[in-house]
């Protein structure tokens, strides 16, 4: 909608994670210097958690991308699955041909071969759970038994959880302390202080295209942060707002009453939920958007 009135290529603060604009900030590096370095010391379970909208899906992206040569994945993206269909899941995404009829103690015994097989060839076998807070507690005992096959020298199998802080509860209780005992490596994603939100902006407004002077300035991006809380996801919600409300208006650059408008329209921005405020400023926003594609039309 505002692509070409701001010279973009595509739309920079987009909720669908890509890769494309992942930004060196220190949270998201530490979090892949884990990962990395985990992996290549062969060490069962690893987790990585953050609160709603950190960052854990794009970094799980990010991973999937720079794994090393040398491990076959099984990327598991919904793992609300009971162990049955878990076991299904991480043999298929591991190759394994399977008939539909097949018994579980079949299958269990066919994907340990197979993991051996893997392990022959100088192969290492990792398995990523995005969401893992949503796993069953039947199906987080069944990943403990996976990371027991091993051979005298390594874990046949790893295990990367990426999850909300619900999943650290769960694992504090008596009944997962087997499985928090395994957890060799963890890492707990931040929120972005002032400096890495308007970073951030003034990055992914480049990475679409954006040449010119900051769409946002620092003052706008720091009420951005303190609105949002240093959260990507909303950063990128209330940056979205604020440049439809700056193309509504027909300007060059984000000022603070779009910013402040779009603080208004977001409730998980805002300090106070007043659903009045809230439909009046989505109203304004609305009817900002289509004057000015009206007018972008020649008024046709």
């Amino acid at each position: 909608m505002y692509l070409y009135h701001f010279g973009m290529r595509e739309l920079p603060f987009t909720l669908t994670p890509n890769t494309d604009f992942f930004l060196n900030l220190k949270p998201h590096i530490e979090a892949m210097q884990v990962l990395l370095n985990a992996l290549k010391q062969g060490e069962g379970f690893i987790k990585v958690t953050g609160e709603v909208g950190t960052g854990k899906t794009l970094i799980c992206r990010k991973l999937l991308n720079e794994i090393p040569k040398g491990f076959a994945i099984a990327y598991i993206p919904n793992p609300y699955l009971t162990p049955s269909e878990l076991r299904w899941a991480v043999a298929t995404e591991l190759g394994l041909n399977l008939d539909s009829n097949i018994d579980q103690q079949t299958l269990t015994q066919r994907l340990q071969q197979h993991l051996l097989d893997l392990s022959k060839q100088g192969k290492g076998v990792v398995v990523i759970l995005d969401e893992a807070q949503a796993l069953p507690d039947e199906s987080l005992e069944a990943l403990r038994l996976f990371t027991n096959l091993e051979t005298e020298r390594r874990k046949l199998l790893q295990v990367i959880l990426f999850a909300q802080p619900e999943l650290d509860e769960r694992l504090a209780t008596k009944q997962f302390r087997q499985l928090r005992q395994r957890i060799s490596f963890s890492y707990q994603l931040r929120s972005m202080t002032v400096a890495e939100v308007a970073h951030y902006i003034t990055h992914r407004t480049q990475v679409a295209g954006y040449q010119g002077d900051d769409l946002f300035s620092f003052n706008c991006a720091k009420k951005i942060a303190k609105a949002s809380r240093g959260i990507p996801r909303l950063v990128n919600i209330l940056c979205h707002k604020s440049l439809l409300l700056c193309f509504g208006n027909k300007e060059k650059a984000v000022t603070r009453q779009h910013v402040n408008l779009a603080i208004k329209d977001t409730v998980d921005a805002s300090t106070s939920f007043n659903p009045l405020v809230i439909g009046s400023v989505a109203a304004v926003l609305g009817a900002l958007v289509t004057s000015a594609v009206f007018f972008a039309m020649g008024g046709r």
